[in-house]
């Protein structure tokens, strides 16, 4: 495989991997390029988190607009959620074979005007089909980034980037519902629920031309092969997953939610089968082999599991259980995002260079202490509970997810190499939406079949917190200290 060439502001062209085999540069990039790169990045991540969830509030809005009924009430999420799934981990080695910066740059130029015909689409039909292609794009967009970090930045660099994801995470997660609440309520220009979708033509608009001046350019390297066998079984895998999931939670586990969860294993399987064959493994073998990479892997798909089925029972306890509209509930959740924001900027000042992978272990120990609390609240108050009394025992809980969101990302590509990153970022974003799905799928069924509001919160804090305990035994396959100090950068 040839090594791949890139020039960033700030260093000298020169072949990836100098430090080391495939590892990102040891020359640190100039501070206004760091930033540039990581604002593009981030920017690109935002706006696939809010498009994720921004139709949560917006849908009844919409379809009494545009009617649909309850059909696309499921789909405006959905078409989205299982379009990004299927074709994530191929658009990462799509971004290997043909440079992450041009497929960064059609990804957001697709996305972008996807979001358009969302805006302006006339009927349901067409804003299902725009959605697919929003999802689409953005699974072209998304494995960019992290690839072109971990080939750009230094490990001191990593450290600090995906120290901010953290906290990305934690306003995107609420501040999709706020948004559309904000946007819909003004009403601009008479345009309703539009502009949820038509803001992106501004954001869209300045990421694509910013993207296009300073992002640092690369070859790709034409010698990728993209198993098509492979990515045909992978995307049948997630299809038929991701469509399970999200039948199942939304319908019941009627025939079509088990047989396409069924399918999807049975792909899975195929899959697996065509790892060990092919040439050209989709998922590159040393990947799999890498113990930091693949623990991570699975502590992630544990992990975020877990948090978003937690960030979706909150929400749904705070409106079915206390009866708080859908904008106070969103800021319900504002504490959540608090503590996660914390949290963040501490593992980024210091806190993980000093805990190594203890900064994971003290995460998890305190979203379960978070989740206990909650779950002391709720069996002794139930739906008498305020949002004011709630906001300690969330704030806890975003702490704990603080310290783990940036982190297990950071340990997980930490030590991969440059020839590996599209894989290694393409598998890691398909894991956290496969996770996602698990979790709200999971959450979704246990509340909704377990009776009164506090007696079904309270199973459903039972079944997350089983699940994040689940992630305590896979921390001793974790490396004991990040990357960065590993290696002396």
């Amino acid at each position: 495989m040839t090594s791949t060439t890139t020039t960033t502001p700030g260093t000298e062209a020169g072949p990836s991997g100098t430090s080391g085999p495939g590892s990102p540069p040891t020359a640190t990039l100039s501070k206004a390029a760091f930033w540039v790169i990581l604002t593009l990045v981030l920017l690109a991540d935002a706006l696939d988190m809010i498009d994720s969830t921004v139709t949560n509030i917006a849908a009844p809005t919409i379809v009494a607009d545009i009617g649909g009924g309850e059909p696309l009430i499921k789909w405006l999420g959905s078409a989205y959620a299982l379009a990004m799934g299927v074709l994530l981990v191929i658009g990462g080695r799509l971004g290997d074979k043909y440079g992450q910066r041009r497929l960064f740059l059609i990804g957001m130029t697709g996305f972008t005007l996807a979001s358009a015909v969302c805006g302006l689409s006339p009927d349901p039909a067409l804003l299902v089909v725009a959605r697919v292609l929003q999802g689409a794009f953005g699974a072209l967009l998304i494995p960019q980034g992290m690839s072109i970090m971990t080939r750009n930045f230094s490990r001191e660099q990593l450290g600090k980037a995906f120290g901010l994801f953290g906290p990305l995470l934690g306003i995107s997660s609420v501040g999709g519902p706020i948004l559309a609440g904000f946007l819909i309520d003004a009403d601009i220009a008479n345009l309703s629920w539009r502009p949820i979708f038509l803001i992106n033509l501004i954001l869209g608009t300045v990421g694509v031309l910013a993207a296009a001046r300073l992002l640092p350019r690369d070859t790709g390297d034409r010698s990728v092969t993209v198993d098509a066998r492979g990515s045909a079984l992978l995307a049948a895998t997630m299809f038929g997953l991701m469509l399970g999931l999200i039948e199942g939670s939304s319908e019941g586990w009627n025939a079509l939610a088990v047989g396409s969860l069924a399918a999807g294993l049975v792909f899975l399987v195929l899959f697996a089968r065509r790892q060990r064959t092919a040439a050209e493994p989709l998922i590159k073998p040393s990947l799999l082999k890498n113990k930091g990479f693949t623990s991570a892997l699975v502590l992630g798909l544990f992990f975020f599991a877990a948090t978003s089925g937690l960030i979706y029972v909150i929400s749904l306890f705070l409106q079915q259980g206390l009866g708080a509209a859908p904008a106070d509930a969103a800021l319900g959740l504002l504490p959540l995002t608090l503590g996660i924001i914390a949290a963040a900027f501490a593992t980024m000042g210091g806190l993980t260079k000093k805990l190594g992978r203890g900064v994971v272990t003290l995460g998890l120990l305190l979203t379960l202490a978070g989740g206990g609390w909650l779950l002391g609240l709720v069996v002794g108050q139930g739906t008498g509970l305020s949002l004011w009394e709630l906001a300690p025992a969330v704030f806890l809980t975003g702490l704990g997810m603080g310290c783990c969101f940036g982190t297990v990302f950071e340990f997980a590509l930490g030590d991969v190499t440059a020839e590996e990153a599209g894989s290694a970022s393409g598998s890691l974003t398909a894991i956290q939406q496969l996770a996602n799905g698990i979790g709200s799928a999971l959450v979704t069924t246990v509340y909704f079949h377990a009776g009164a509001p506090a007696h079904a919160m309270t199973v459903a804090l039972i079944v997350v917190l089983a699940v994040t305990v689940l992630c305590l035994p896979i921390l001793r396959l974790l490396p004991h200290r990040a990357p960065e100090e590993q290696h002396g950068h």
